[in-house]
């Protein structure tokens, strides 16, 4: 394992699993932007919120690394966070049940620090552990509009 790469997972596992954030902070670049699937684009100080919010409604919260590569100034993690839903998180009451979430980050550097990240993964599997199911916009009618 590389000297940056096993930097950035023992930096990640401090943050996102134990709520050390600032070993996160240590390690990004003073223009770091995160960006997601959505569009969204995160800098340090919401992701610093972020990380907190997780272990202010998660207890035991804890975060594995299951796979990391580095090739070429970019890092990629497979990650998965499991804990116990005990405090509203984006707008959902607690449920008390265990949750688990997979994703991907993945983290350009330049000289030791992490200057952008783009992170996937998949709400619905988060919906789900709280059992919580969204129907979409489900139409129960199975005639057109205009139709008898």
């Amino acid at each position: 394992m590389s000297q940056i790469l096993a930097r950035i997972a023992d930096a990640w596992t401090r943050a996102w699993g134990q709520g050390e954030t600032g070993a996160f902070e240590q390690l990004v670049a003073p223009d770091y932007v995160r960006h997601s699937k959505t569009g969204d684009e995160v800098r340090l100080p919401d992701m610093i919120r972020q990380i907190e919010e997780s272990h202010a409604a998660f207890t035991d919260f804890r975060l594995d690394i299951l796979h990391a590569i580095e090739d070429d100034g970019l890092v990629a993690i497979h990650w998965k966070s499991v804990g116990s839903h005990t405090g509203t998180f984006m707008g959902v009451p607690p449920t008390q049940r265990t949750v688990t979430v997979h994703g991907a980050s993945f983290l350009r550097h330049r000289e030791g620090r992490i200057t952008e990240e783009w992170v996937v993964w998949d709400p619905r599997e988060f919906l789900s552990s709280m059992q919580i199911w969204h129907l979409g916009n489900h139409s129960t009618s199975t005639s057109s509009p205009g139709q008898k």
